[in-house]
C-alpha cells in the first residue's frame, strides 16, 4: 500500500516513516509544504529517504498560501480566542489539499499525519481528508502506537539506526511558524501564571528595546485586498515578507492567548503575527470608513464565525463559500488607502482614505452645514424617543395606582356628562396630552 504523510522533518514524522512501514508494510511517499517557515523544505528530502522514504515532494505553497488562504481570512476579520489571528489554522487545509493532489498523482491508498490526539491540527488535516477524499485511509500514529513521550521517539529512532541531525533534544517549546506568524507552546508557557520569558520570542523586538523612532506605512487595499505600501504594488507574498520585518522591528504583533481548543482542553499559546497584525488593524480602519452601520455590524457578527470554521478544520465546506460571497460582497468598496504607525509594539492608524468613504465633511462638521438642518431632528427625536415615552407613561400610571387607595381611586375618577367614569387608557392619553 502507498501512504502520503505530511512531513515536517521533525522528530514525530522521521519517526513515522520506519513506523508505517513496519506496521503497514507501507511505501511512504513524504510531502513537505513550505508556507514560510525557515529553512523551507530544500533539505527536507535527504533527510526523507534517509529514514525510509521512497519518494519526496517539496512543495512551495507560499504565494498560494498568502493569496488564497490568509487574505481571505483577513477580508472576514477572523479573530479566534479575541487574540489568535488563525496562523497555524489556515494553513493546514492548504497542505491537506497538496497531500490529497499527490495522493491521486501517485495512487496512494492512504493518508497519514503526526497530529497528537490532544490537539486541532487533527480536525483540520482529517476533516479537510473527508471533503476531499473521501475514499482514501487516514491513519494518524499518535492515535495507535506506544510511543508516549519525546523519549521514547528518540529511543525508537536510536534502535533503527535513524538520524536526527538538526532535531533538537532539549527542544522546551513546541512552535509552528509560517508566513502568517510563529507560535509557542510547551515548556513554561504550560503555566498561565507564568509570563513568556525573553527566550519565547524568535522575530519581534522586545518593545521596549523597539527603536524610539516610529516607523509609518500606509497600506493601499483594493476590494479589502491588501496590494501596496507606501505606493508601491508588491505581491502577495512580497507584501507580507515586508510588514512582518517592519513590524518584528518595532515589537509589534505579541499575543499571549488562553484558547479552548475543540477538543475541550484549555491550552496556552504565545503568537508573534507581526505583518498580520498591522493588516488587520488597516483593514478594520478603512471598513469604518466605507462601510455603513447596518453592514459593520454584520461583518461583526460574520467574523467569529468564520473563526471558528477556520479553527476547527471547515475550510472545505460549503459554509465558508456562502462566507466568502457575503465578504465579497461586503468588501466591493474597500478600497483605499490607510497610513499605519509602528511604534513600542504598538500598531496604530493616523489617516484613512477611499474613494467610496461614506464620511461626509460638510455633514460631519460642528459648523454651519448646508446639507443638514439641526432643526430637523425634532421630529426624528420624537418618534425615535416613542418608546421610552410609552413606557415611562406606562410606568407613571402603575406608580400612581400602587400609592393612592382603592377606594380613592374610583371615586376620584372623572366622569364625562353621562356620569361614565373615565377609563386608565384615557387617563394615560390625557397625560401625555
Amino acid at each position: 500500500m502507498k501512504v502520503v504523510l505530511g512531513y515536517s522533518g521533525g522528530l514525530d514524522t522521521s519517526v513515522i516513516v520506519p513506523w508505517l512501514r513496519e506496521n503497514y508494510g507501507a511505501d511512504v511517499i513524504c510531502m513537505a509544504a513550505d508556507v514560510g517557515q525557515r529553512g523551507g523544505v530544500a533539505k527536507l528530502g535527504t533527510k526523507a529517504f534517509a529514514t525510509g522514504a521512497s519518494a519526496f515532494f517539496g512543495e512551495d505553497l507560499r504565494e498560494e498560501f498568502v493569496s488564497g488562504y490568509v487574505f481571505p481570512v483577513l477580508r472576514a476579520g477572523a479573530v479566534y480566542s479575541r487574540k489568535y489571528l488563525l496562523g497555524t489554522s489556515m494553513a493546514r487545509p492548504l497542505i491537506s489539499r497538496r497531500m490529497v493532489e499527490i495522493a491521486r498523482r501517485t495512487g496512494a491508498h492512504c493518508l497519514a499525519h503526526g497530529c497528537t490526539g490532544k490537539g486541532n491540527d487533527q480536525l483540520r488535516f482529517e476533516l479537510s481528508f473527508a471533503a476531499l477524499a473521501p475514499d482514501l485511509q487516514v491513519i494518524a500514529p499518535w492515535r495507535e502506537w506506544d510511543i508516549v513521550s519525546r523519549e521514547d521517539a528518540f529511543a525508537y529512532a536510536e534502535q533503527r539506526g535513524i538520524s536526527l541531525e538538526g532535531v533538537d533534544h532539549e527542544k522546551l517549546y513546541s512552535r509552528d511558524e509560517n508566513l502568517w506568524h510563529i507560535s509557542h507552546e510547551g515548556g513554561p508557557l504550560e503555566d498561565p501564571a507564568n509570563a513568556p520569558g525573553d527566550d519565547v520570542f524568535l522575530w519581534t523586538r522586545d518593545p521596549a528595546a523597539a527603536p524610539d523612532v516610529p516607523l509609518d506605512v500606509e497600506v493601499g487595499f483594493e476590494k479589502g485586498v491588501p496590494v501596496t505600501i507606501d505606493g508601491e504594488a508588491l505581491s502577495p507574498l512580497a507584501l507580507l515578507e515586508t510588514l512582518n520585518a517592519a513590524g518584528s522591528e518595532h515589537g509589534v504583533g505579541r499575543a499571549d492567548v488562553i484558547e479552548d481548543r475543540v477538543v475541550g482542553i484549555k491550552s496556552r499559546g504565545v503568537y508573534e503575527t507581526p505583518g498580520g497584525t498591522i493588516l488587520l488593524t488597516a483593514i478594520q480602519e478603512l471598513e469604518q470608513l466605507v462601510l455603513s452601520r447596518q453592514c459593520l455590524g454584520l461583518k461583526d457578527q460574520l467574523a467569529p464565525r468564520y473563526a471558528d470554521l477556520v479553527y476547527e478544520g471547515r475550510w472545505w465546506t460549503p459554509e465558508r463559500e456562502a462566507l466568502d460571497a457575503m465578504v465579497n460582497s461586503l468588501m466591493t468598496n474597500v478600497t483605499g488607502t490607510v497610513r499605519v504607525r509602528l511604534f513600542k509594539g504598538q500598531a496604530t492608524v493616523l489617516s484613512r482614505s477611499a474613494p467610496a468613504s461614506l464620511y461626509d465633511l460638510d455633514l460631519a462638521s460642528f459648523g454651519a452645514s448646508e446639507g443638514y438642518a439641526h432643526a430637523d431632528s425634532s421630529g426624528f427625536l420624537k418618534l425615535f424617543s416613542l418608546p421610552q415615552r410609552a413606557v415611562a407613561a406606562q410606568r407613571l400610571v402603575a406608580a400612581q395606582a400602587a400609592t393612592v387607595p382603592v377606594s380613592d381611586t374610583v371615586a376620584s375618577r372623572p366622569t364625562d356628562r353621562n356620569g361614565r367614569e373615565s377609563s386608565t387608557a384615557e387617563l394615560v392619553h390625557a397625560k401625555r396630552g
